[in-house]
């Protein structure tokens, strides 16, 4: 468990590095995009293998509403990841797509997987992804929306999002994780 809560840690200090230190990584210039990239690398694997070896108590697990739930969830965090909400017409004003389908990404895990390690890993995260959002909004507070887009371009992104989730799935399914029930 050592390792998956060092993975989380890395992450997000890695990711609020910027913002809690700007001083700091203005001073490393372009070799902090490298140092930056590096401690991400890390913590991803930091991630896995602590997620792969945690063990601990299971609350809920899987069933078929939460897996339905969850495949809806997942396509509305691959969407809102993608472009679209920036260069369409439904989600344009959203101040963090991005971050909201990482959250929303946390919570669709949560769902079917409720053992400590998920509390950790998905949790961590998600916790990670709002306090991300408050400190962006505090150092930032001065923020315009792109110019609205046409509604083609939400529904290319949709379209592609869900090839992503069926991709994912598949992946997952191979790895011995399940999505589709």
């Amino acid at each position: 468990m050592v390792l998956l809560i060092l993975g989380v840690l890395l992450w997000a200090g890695a990711h609020l590095f910027k913002r809690a230190a700007p001083a700091q990584r203005a001073a490393l210039g372009d070799k902090g995009r490298g140092a930056v990239a590096l401690a991400l690398l890390v913590s991803v694997l930091l991630m896995i293998f602590g997620y792969r070896m945690a063990d601990g108590a299971a609350f809920w697990g899987r069933d078929p509403a939460t897996v339905g739930i969850n495949n809806l969830l997942m396509l509305a965090a691959l969407y809102f990841t993608s472009p679209g909400p920036k260069k369409g017409a439904l989600f344009y004003r959203m101040r963090h797509p991005m971050l909201t389908g990482f959250l929303l990404w946390t919570v669709a895990h949560l769902l079917v997987n409720g053992d400590v390690p998920s509390f950790v890993l998905f949790g961590g995260l998600g916790l990670w992804a709002i306090v991300e959002m408050g400190v962006i909004n505090r150092a930032e507070p001065d923020w315009t929306p792109p110019e609205k887009g046409p509604i083609r371009k939400d529904l290319i992104f949709l379209a592609a999002s869900l090839v992503l989730l069926f991709v994912i799935g598949w992946v997952h399914t191979w790895l011995g994780y399940p999505t589709f029930g």
